[in-house]
């Protein structure tokens, strides 16, 4: 008996999704131990302290210790991911460009879906870092990737394509695995961190959860992401949070007439 697609209630919940959906998941880097770092910026200083497990950090109005997992972006660029064991309905994003002084806080709030919002909202903040010399362009939201379709390939049995629509807006598809054949459009957040690599955000209506990711779309037919889901599990009880990992190729590009262009 074939299952009802458009029956949300058969969706599956995040910790449903999670096993094997990480195997192509960067091994992690120690880069970041025994460095401290203060992050000069909107809402004012946030600092961050790494050691070989854990990060002590206090911004946004929060602070804590917790296990992170830090990954290598590029050269000299870093994403660093944790849920606090303080307040459990918080996940933190940190990514660090050394060799441009730069950074970008983003804060994941887990609450209750309601009208007109999602179970997770983001919490942006970007800066300078305290002690590096600043260059490149700021850290910004950014319509680079509006037009592009792009195909993700989390796992020998995970794929997904998404279509970027919008400053606000964006539609994936799954290929293959178990939610092949579901779709929808969701919620989406971009930043430019360096030219051709982009911090891409969403949150989802349908599944209370929502992702960071960090891509690096300069080889159109070997982009590399890395990136953490968050959201409740399937009693809508317990946070679920992990870290995984695509390889992306470029399908296609669209190309709007003039004035019609929603990038602009």
């Amino acid at each position: 008996m074939s299952v009802n697609l458009l029956d949300t209630s058969n969706w599956l919940p995040l910790d449903g999704l999670a096993p094997g959906f990480d195997a192509n998941k960067a091994p992690t880097v120690q880069d970041l131990a025994g460095r401290h770092f203060t992050v000069n910026g909107d809402g004012g200083p946030m600092t961050f302290s790494f050691d070989d497990e854990e990060v002590n950090w206090a911004a946004a109005g929060q602070a804590g210790t917790a296990q992170y997992e830090a990954f290598l972006v590029a050269e000299q660029l870093y994403y660093a991911q944790w849920h606090s064991s303080v307040e459990t309905g918080l996940a933190v994003s940190l990514i660090l460009d050394l060799a441009n002084g730069r950074a970008l806080y983003i804060g994941a709030l887990l609450g209750q879906a309601t009208p007109g919002t999602t179970a997770v909202e983001h919490d942006f903040r970007a800066g300078v870092l305290e002690g590096y010399s600043t260059g490149g362009e700021p850290i910004q939201e950014s319509t680079g990737l509006i037009g592009r379709r792009v195909e993700w390939v989390y796992s020998p049995v995970h794929a997904y394509e998404h279509v970027y629509l919008s400053p606000t807006w964006y539609t994936w598809q799954c290929l293959a695995g178990p939610e092949r054949g579901l779709a929808d459009t969701d919620s989406n957040t971009v930043f430019q961190v360096r030219p051709g690599i982009f911090v891409f955000t969403w949150r989802e209506k349908v599944i209370p959860c929502g992702s960071v990711t960090i891509a690096d779309h300069r080889n159109v037919n070997a982009i590399r992401s890395h990136g953490s889901l968050f959201g409740w599990d399937e009693s809508g009880v317990a946070p679920v949070h992990f870290t995984f990992g695509a390889h992306g190729r470029l399908v296609s590009v669209s190309h709007h007439s003039p004035g019609l262009n929603p990038a602009l």
